[in-house]
């Protein structure tokens, strides 16, 4: 069974920092990423990552502040944000494509649209961050 399960989120000031962990399950995970969600916007790739070639996207308001990184051994994503700030609040979301799309690079499987981020097929559940001022 495909399971995305993340962790790790909660509130801080602005340039606090925070670390989620994303635990892929039922398939290896070899393109994955990072989405969010903030209230009133449309759901955005925030950072992702593919194995194979150690492609990493990172979204323009991303870069310089967060880091994305696995853990092959333990199927596990990370997302290491640092210097937070209040526009980084919302829901954040794991997501990979699917086995039989398999690998994607990491700008195609990030791209979202008003209609949505469809190069994803397996979403976590997502995980509140609030970054307060």
């Amino acid at each position: 069974q495909v399971q995305l399960v993340e962790s790790g989120g909660g509130s801080v000031q602005r340039g606090g920092s925070l670390r989620l962990s994303c635990v892929a399950s039922g398939f290896a995970a070899e393109s994955i990423g990072w989405f969010r969600q903030a209230p009133g916007k449309d759901r955005e790739g925030v950072s992702c990552i593919n194995s194979r070639s150690d492609d990493r996207y990172y979204t323009d308001s991303a870069k310089g502040r967060f880091t994305i990184s696995r853990d092959d051994a333990k199927n596990t994503v990370y997302l290491q944000m640092n210097n937070l700030k209040p526009e980084d609040t919302g829901v954040y979301y794991c997501a990979a494509p699917s086995v039989e799309v398999g690998i994607l690079s990491g700008p195609v499987l990030c791209y979202c649209s008003r209609v949505g981020c469809l190069n994803a097929d397996y979403w976590g559940q997502g995980i509140q961050v609030t970054v307060s001022s």
